[in-house]
């Protein structure tokens, strides 16, 4: 379980000869620069090369005319403690992860813990531990936002408000506890949302022992941050109940790996039909029952550019800046003061594609030549994608 180094500073860091630049923002989602510098794990500049400071660098890498990429943020996942998930009798999945692009990971609940209290001091002294554990541990360089305390019958006010007095900001999937009603949902989301703590509803039907079906009229009701894998996890509602949930509802739409495929398509499509794209999040929702998918993010991108026709850059951007900006997140885009997560990319060798893009939106997955998180490098090709066509190359 290799924790690399997140308390040293990357000092100066010049990254050049960048081919694509994708910036995480759907409004504008291709950059025209091709020169990224840092100081000390924070962008301070992105331009031309002619125009930024790139003297005296502790640092520089040759992008080589790949792709830069923000790091990928899994919106979905279910960690439990260090690199291991019981789930699977996995260790090290955080890590095989982040060779999948994935710098930064939001908990929907620490649910897969063995004998997970679900008495009210329990969960929130499971979740304050969660939270301070990942705070302090970050495996492969990874930001995992863990502490998700799962909601049960009984809970107050106050509870709320000593879990926020704790550190604690978000909830884990309303509906995996024994608040399953929309109005008892709507009580207490409305408590978290008065200290700060964002929510995220369970959507479908049950995935783990105790949960139950979440249908529309429940997510509608509850009002949480988040429409939690509106494309299940793993059985999903009905894609006319899905569109409903994605026009009747402005709170952020979900879309994750491990639920259905050609309900995703069609929330991602209702969404752009909406003109809301912006609200599209993706994640991947495991570990799970199917596994642990280092690549899962890669794989959702490549779906819903292939299958369900929308650029590439557009979908990046549903990986990046859209879940950073409603997470509240200072990572996801490109710009000055945001922090220096990126993934290099390149098509894979041998894709039919004519570049990233193209072969993105043809289904094939990219290569992954490199992973900076805080401007430090975490690792170079990716022991996990298909090889790269051309790598970045770090200068003596």
């Amino acid at each position: 379980m290799a924790d690399a180094a997140s308390s040293g500073k990357s000092g100066k860091v010049v990254i050049q000869n960048i081919g694509l630049l994708l910036s995480g923002d759907i409004d504008q989602p291709i950059l025209d620069a091709d020169t990224i510098v840092i100081h000390d794990g924070i962008i301070t500049a992105v331009s031309k090369a002619k125009d930024c400071d790139t003297a005296q660098a502790k640092h520089s890498i040759d992008a080589q005319q790949t792709c830069v990429c923000p790091g990928l943020i899994d919106s979905h996942v279910h960690p439990v403690f260090g690199d291991w998930t019981p789930r699977q009798n996995q260790i090290g999945w955080i890590d095989s992860t982040m060779h999948g692009g994935v710098t930064t990971m939001v908990s929907a609940g620490e649910v897969h813990l063995p004998g997970r209290p679900k008495d009210i001091v329990g969960l929130k002294a499971l979740a304050i531990t969660a939270q301070r554990s990942f705070d302090n541990f970050r495996p492969g360089g990874v930001k995992v936002l863990a502490g998700a305390p799962i909601i049960e019958k009984g809970m107050l006010e106050q509870d709320f408000k000593d879990l926020a007095d704790a550190g604690v900001t978000l909830l884990g999937e309303v509906g995996l506890g024994s608040v399953k009603a929309g109005y008892e949902a709507k009580e207490m989301v409305a408590w978290a949302r008065k200290y700060g703590i964002q929510s995220t509803i369970h959507t479908g039907g049950p995935s783990i022992p105790g949960s139950g079906l979440i249908d529309k009229d429940v997510v509608l009701e509850a009002d949480a941050d988040v429409i939690g894998h509106i494309n299940g996890g793993h059985t999903a509602l009905s894609e006319q109940h899905v569109c409903e949930l994605c026009e009747k509802s402005s709170r952020a739409i979900e879309i994750v790996h491990n639920g259905n495929e050609k309900v995703a398509i069609a929330a991602a499509q209702a969404a752009l039909q909406l003109k809301c794209p912006h609200r599209v999040i993706l994640g991947t929702d495991g570990p799970a029952g199917s596994g642990v998918q280092p690549l899962g993010m890669l794989r959702l991108i490549a779906l819903l550019s292939s299958l369900g026709n929308i650029p590439a850059e557009l979908v990046f951007c549903f990986a990046t800046g859209n879940t950073a900006r409603i997470r509240k997140l200072n990572c996801g885009l490109i710009e000055v003061g945001r922090a220096a997560d990126f993934v290099f990319m390149d098509k894979a060798q041998h894709s039919a594609g004519a570049n990233l893009l193209d072969s993105v939106q043809r289904g094939d997955i990219p290569g992954v030549g490199m992973v900076m998180i805080d401007g430090i490098v975490r690792c170079g090709r990716s022991r996990n994608t298909p090889p790269a066509t051309q790598i970045p190359v770090e200068m003596p």
